[in-house]
């Protein structure tokens, strides 16, 4: 590589991470549960950047930052663990617990890792466009495994408070994801 070109790229990822650094964090740092998380989710986006400026110019930065974090956070939530399925999916039994059964699978078969994917691509673009106290009331509960005891001790908020968004966002996931989980049943 010229030599005059890598320098060109360090100082445009130098640019990039000026500008954008602080904006990503609090965007990561609002989905995640703790600064740790949101550090290493940052680390890693900021890796990714500066490989693939490398390789090839992006036209629009902000997206493409923007998206890698999105993502990362979603892998994050999948290693941790899978949020209750009954709470979103709609009150059939036998569907419920295909559904379950098919996303927890450990066999990992394209249709399988697809479905996953499309899970959590639509369950993220969901609680994107939940108000923030109910999209915290379901990370927190069901992502995270918080107690709702534990969040309301931590935000001053009463336990019902907190058990009635979790309630207002399972019913708003489960209008928008009805669609996903009707493709999942015709799967």
């Amino acid at each position: 590589m010229d030599l005059s070109l890598a320098n060109k790229r360090d100082h445009t990822v130098t640019e990039v991470v000026s500008e954008y650094g602080q904006r990503l964090f609090r965007f990561i740092r609002s989905r995640v549960s703790t600064n740790a998380d949101a550090e290493d989710i940052l680390q890693d986006v900021w890796y990714q950047f500066s490989r693939i400026v490398a390789v090839e110019p992006i036209e629009q930065v902000s997206g493409w930052l923007f998206r890698v974090a999105r993502n990362r956070v979603t892998d994050n939530y999948r290693k941790k663990r899978l949020p209750l399925v009954d709470d979103i999916a709609p009150d059939t039994d036998d569907e419920s617990e295909w559904l379950r059964d098919q996303l927890l699978a450990d066999d990992n078969t394209p249709e399988t890792e697809l479905l996953r994917e499309m899970f959590w691509e639509e369950l993220m673009a969901a609680l994107d466009e939940l108000p923030e106290d109910q999209r915290n009331a379901f990370v927190w509960n069901e992502l995270e495994g918080r107690t709702f005891q534990e969040i309301a001790d931590e935000t001053g908020d009463s336990i019902k408070t907190w058990i009635s968004r979790k309630r207002y966002a399972v019913k708003y996931l489960r209008q928008k994801l009805s669609d996903l989980y009707d493709d999942f049943m015709d799967f």
